[in-house]
């Protein structure tokens, strides 16, 4: 197997586990999403310890710590790129467990184009226009969606944002995913330990031995589509992996409407199609243009 088709797999293995994750919250809906969170940043610093021990990765984390810790600005940032994670992950873990999963499919649906916005804002990146056109079609569809249940998506959008700054941050950021996520998970575990042992009504792991069990599992659920992630993204372009992104927002939204039975009216799939579609055209482009790109190289290595 070539190392394009694993990225290819390693990325389809990575989304569509985000996909599921949804499944996995259910099962311990009886515990507080702010315990969740709190149980879900211990066990992933542990799980990440874990890996970094097992797979020999110590000497490369000890290199990367001790060159971040002298950059006051990096821990900076990296310090609010967990602040962000940690937002983005209690939000969704709150929209699954009070039967919201449609909410969560529709942040990561707009996530993309959000980071397109952000680019655009921050990096100063072209936006092309069938960019503009794609962000255009995104934001008519949360407005139909805003007009119909007279409620804005918040959640949505928080996952949406959140998600894209954390992603704009850790672009910055030149860390292996395991150090990154160590130090992550570690500047938020003095305060998942300080609420669960002195703020939450249930003592530490107080719960049935299932629920313990699945509560520890969430550190791995967490840090191994992580890791999967960025194997991907060493191995396959940029444009491949915005295809694969899209099976995670669609098995949400398919458990959300068959599996959850949530609510989902015709307007709602109408104006989630002004969403697809956007994300149509902003994939089009962006074949377009890397068609383009390549024909351009073509020709130029053929007439030097």
């Amino acid at each position: 197997m070539s190392e394009k088709q694993k990225g290819v797999w390693f990325g389809i293995s990575a989304y569509v586990l985000w996909g599921i994750i949804p499944i996995y919250w259910k099962f311990i809906h009886n515990v507080s999403s702010l315990d969740i969170l709190c149980y879900r940043v211990i066990w992933s610093f542990v799980f990440v310890l874990i890996y970094i021990l097992v797979f020999g990765k110590g000497r490369t984390f000890y290199q990367e710590f001790q060159q971040f810790k002298q950059e006051p600005k990096k821990i900076f940032l990296l310090l609010l790129a967990s602040i962000l994670i940690s937002i983005n992950w209690f939000t969704f873990i709150y929209s699954v467990n009070n039967g919201r999963v449609t909410d969560a499919s529709l942040g990561y649906y707009m996530n993309p184009l959000v980071n397109v916005l952000l680019g655009t804002v921050f990096l100063k990146e072209r936006l092309s226009r069938t960019g503009m056109i794609a962000c255009g079609m995104a934001v008519m569809g949360v407005l139909l969606l805003v007009i119909q249940t007279g409620v804005v998506p918040i959640a949505s959008l928080i996952m949406a944002f959140t998600f894209g700054f954390y992603g704009l941050i850790k672009k910055g950021i030149q860390l292996s995913s395991f150090t990154s996520l160590a130090i992550e998970t570690f500047f938020v575990l003095p305060v998942a330990l300080i609420y669960l042992l002195g703020f939450s009504t249930h003592a530490f792991m107080a719960f049935g031995t299932t629920t313990n069990l699945l509560l520890m599992g969430a550190g791995v659920v967490t840090a191994i589509p992580l890791l999967l992630f960025a194997e991907s993204a060493k191995r396959i372009p940029y444009i491949v992996l915005g295809f694969i992104q899209y099976i995670n927002p669609t098995l949400m939204l398919l458990f959300a409407v068959f599996l959850f039975h949530e609510p989902y009216s015709n307007g709602q799939f109408f104006a989630f199609s002004f969403i697809w579609l956007g994300i149509a055209i902003f994939l089009y482009g962006n074949l377009t243009a890397s068609r383009r790109e390549k024909k351009y190289l073509e020709q130029n290595r053929e007439n030097p």
